[in-house]
Formats: structure tokens, C-alpha cells, sequence
């Protein structure tokens, strides 16, 4: 599958987009970039290797000199990087909440770290490395400026506009971001909705340095196919543990399947977080008690739960980028019921690998997980054909061959 003009609506903003099918294979490095001194800034230090490992490899192996930019000094994350040449730096950050003093220092941070480096190129991506990473390396005379938009945020929901302090606070968002954003060497845009808003909002000039990719990809090899297991049905459901992730309607439906087909398990695996909205461990612990869910903790590798797994769920209402852990689950070949929203919707072809549910529908939810246990053959039949459109749009190599080729850094 091409990733052209044709697979978008006519509606969308006039982004560049490029042909990840043309890219896919074209591994070799030319070697003919001048080498950079580049800096990739993260709002959270295992997103580098859980995410961006790939892409970071490819910018060693061009030759750059590569340093990190991240919160937390995670030694496995440190260990990791070093073991490909890519160095890491701490810088302090608040993930959650919007404390001026504490955004203040990290742009300091930014800003100090960027011009003792000397950095030639930066790459920020989400939403506080973009504003405070963009900004701080405008200031320190960085030239090259690359801004991965993984997703703008629940703030650009039709939800939150809804409300008079969601729209404030998309006023004070979008003069971030154009602050941020002025003057950049390209944006990358992981959805079409996200596309859009950055077109309408005016959070750049030029719309011509603007680039639809299709997501961060999926490494193929390294989530490698597995046939589902025979038995009884697991669903599973991968997220921090935020309320917008769905997990409160996952748990509803949960009980209502449990109701006709009690043989069916509700897995979740993910961390708590220190956002105001996030699930308390208290409601987890009445979910877990009443038997609608089994949590199975945190970790640092995703891929044995996926291979135990039937079906992977992801009712999310938060606004999503292209969620990686539905490119996860559809490497592996499993079937996909997520929600009807942006980034969510691009993982689908509603009723071939999955199903599309409306958000916060517990209701409809539970209905749609139920076709899985009325006709198991589906759990086989849609996984493969996620197997197939991960292959043939989500592959990590060719997302990265993209987004190097715009950058010139190959």
C-alpha cells in the first residue's frame, strides 16, 4: 500500500505525504548527508527505546552524533542507548500538569544543553518537548527544526471544545505551538486529524512544510508473527492507566461479556500514572476482586502477553497519534477493536482486522467483543489480515527511510 494523495480525504490540508511502499527496503545508508550533531528530546526516557530506538540506530549508522534528551535517568534506558552510540541527557520535566516554574526550567534546561552541544539539528516529538524543545532551540540558534506531532492531545478534541476551559486552554496551545513551531525545517503529522488541525489553526506558516506519515511504525521482525492461542478468549488491553485510555469502559464491558460467556478474561497490562486523570489503584483492586479484570502489572516487554492474547482492545477517547501499541498487536496478528476517533480509526478497516466502537459506549463495546466468542474464527481470520496491512503500512523501516529522506539526513 502507497501512502498517497488517494488514501486520504479531499478535505485534508495540502501536506506533503510520501510513499512508505517506496521506501520499504531501501535500507543502505548513502552516507552522503554532512553529518550532524542531532538531538532527539523526549517527555519520557523509555519512549526513546521503546519508540524511537530504531530511528536513533538509523541516525548513528548515517554517521550523526546523537544525544537524547529525556526525564528520567533510567539506567536500562541509558544502557540501551549507549549500546547503539547514542548518548543520553537528563533534563527535568513534568509530564503531567502546567506549573510555570517547572516549564520554565526546562526550557532552561533545553536551551543550555543546546547551545553547550552545539546542535545542529533537533528533533522534538509530544506536546512539551515540541513547545519548550522548539522554542529553547529557537532561542539557541539551532537551524534545522523537526517536530514530530504524535498527537496534539485531548485539548483538540470535539469534547474539550466543548467546554469553555478546554477552549481556553486550546488558545493558549496554539500560541505554543506557533511559538514553538516558527520557522521549522519540516512537521511531521502521524494522522490525518491532526493534519488538519495544524493546517486550521495556523500553527504553521507554510504548508508545505508540512508531511502526513503514516505513525511511528512497527518493527516486524522484532513483533513477530504468532498464530492466537486455542482455548478459552483472552482480550487484552496495553495503556498507562488513564481513565481516557478506556479502561473504566473496558471494565464495564468486561463484566456485561462475563455475564453470557464467564469463560472469557479481561487482561490489562500498564503502569499508573501521576496524571489527575488517571485510574486509581483502588478502583483497579474492585475490577481485579469482582473478577472483570486480571492486571498483569507493568513491563518492559510487551510481547508475550500479546502472543497469550486473543483479540487486543484499545477503547481510547484520549486524542491518539497512531497508537504504537495497536501497530504491536497488529504485527503480531491479532484482531483490533478500538474506537472511531483519529489515529485509532487508521489501525482498522472496520469489520476485516477489527472492529470500530464508539467512545465511552461500554454497551456497544461488550456487543462487538461478544462476535469473537459467537464465532472464534474470527480471531484468527482479522488477525492475519493485521498482520497483512501492518506489513504493508506500518513497517518501521520504511517510516523511518521517510522521515530521514524529508529531514536530508541520509
Amino acid at each position: 500500500m502507497l501512502i498517497d494523495a488517494s488514501d486520504y480525504p479531499a478535505t485534508r490540508p495540502p501536506a506533503q505525504s510520501w510513499s512508505v511502499g517506496a521506501a520499504r527496503g531501501a535500507t543502505d545508508i548513502s552516507g552522503t548527508a554532512p553529518k550532524q550533531r542531532i538531538a532527539v528530546l523526549s517527555s519520557y526516557s523509555r519512549s526513546l527505546t521503546n519508540f524511537r530506538l530504531e530511528l536513533l540506530r538509523r541516525l548513528v549508522e548515517a554517521g550523526h552524533s546523537v544525544v537524547a534528551f529525556g526525564p528520567e535517568e533510567d539506567e536500562e534506558v541509558v544502557s540501551q542507548l549507549a549500546a547503539i552510540g547514542v548518548e543520553f541527557a537528563c533534563t527535568p520535566m513534568a509530564r503531567a500538569g502546567l506549573n510555570p516554574f517547572t516549564d520554565l526550567a526546562t526550557l532552561w534546561s533545553y536551551w543550555r544543553l543546546l547551545r553547550a552541544r552545539k546542535i545542529d539539528v533537533v528533533i522534538p516529538y509530544t506536546m512539551k518537548p515540541i513547545v519548550y524543545g522548539g522554542i529553547a532551540a529557537r532561542l539557541a540558534g539551532v537551524k534545522r527544526r523537526y517536530f514530530l506531532v504524535t498527537g496534539l492531545g485531548h485539548v483538540y478534541s470535539e469534547a474539550a471544545s466543548k467546554r469553555w476551559l478546554g477552549r481556553r486552554v486550546k488558545q493558549i496551545s496554539i500560541l505554543l505551538y506557533r511559538q514553538a513551531l516558527k520557522g521549522a525545517a519540516g512537521v511531521f503529522a502521524y494522522n490525518r486529524a491532526d493534519s488538519e488541525d495544524i493546517a486550521s489553526c495556523g500553527l504553521i506558516s507554510d504548508l508545505k512544510d508540512l508531511t502526513l506519515v503514516p505513525g511511528s511504525g512497527v518493527d516486524l521482525d522484532h513483533y513477530a508473527f504468532s498464530r492466537p492461542p486455542t482455548g478459552r478468549p483472552v482480550f487484552l488491553l496495553i495503556a498507562r492507566l488513564l481513565k481516557d485510555k478506556g479502561i473504566i469502559e473496558y471494565a464495564e464491558a468486561a463484566r456485561l461479556v462475563r455475564e453470557q460467556y464467564p469463560e472469557a478474561e479481561f487482561r490489562v497490562l500498564g503502569q499508573f500514572d501521576p496524571s489527575p486523570a488517571a485510574i486509581s489503584s483502588e478502583a483497579l483492586a474492585s475490577w481485579v476482586t469482582d473478577g472483570s479484570l486480571t492486571y498483569l502489572g507493568e513491563t518492559t516487554d510487551v510481547r508475550p502477553h500479546l502472543a497469550a492474547c486473543s483479540v487486543f482492545v484499545l477503547p481510547s477517547y484520549y486524542r491518539e497519534g497512531i497508537p504504537r501499541s495497536i501497530l504491536e498487536a497488529m504485527s503480531t496478528g491479532r484482531a483490533i477493536v478500538t474506537t472511531d476517533l483519529p489515529g485509532c480509526d487508521e489501525t482498522v478497516v472496520d469489520g476485516t482486522n477489527g472492529y470500530l466502537v464508539e467512545p465511552r459506549n461500554a454497551r456497544q463495546l461488550a456487543d462487538v467483543l461478544c462476535r469473537f466468542l459467537k464465532a472464534p474464527s474470527l480471531v484468527t481470520e482479522m488477525g492475519l489480515r493485521s498482520r497483512d496491512l501492518a506489513q504493508s503500512k506500518f513497517d518501521v523501516h520504511a517510516v523511518n527511510k521517510l522521515l530521514l529522506d524529508r529531514m536530508a539526513l541520509i
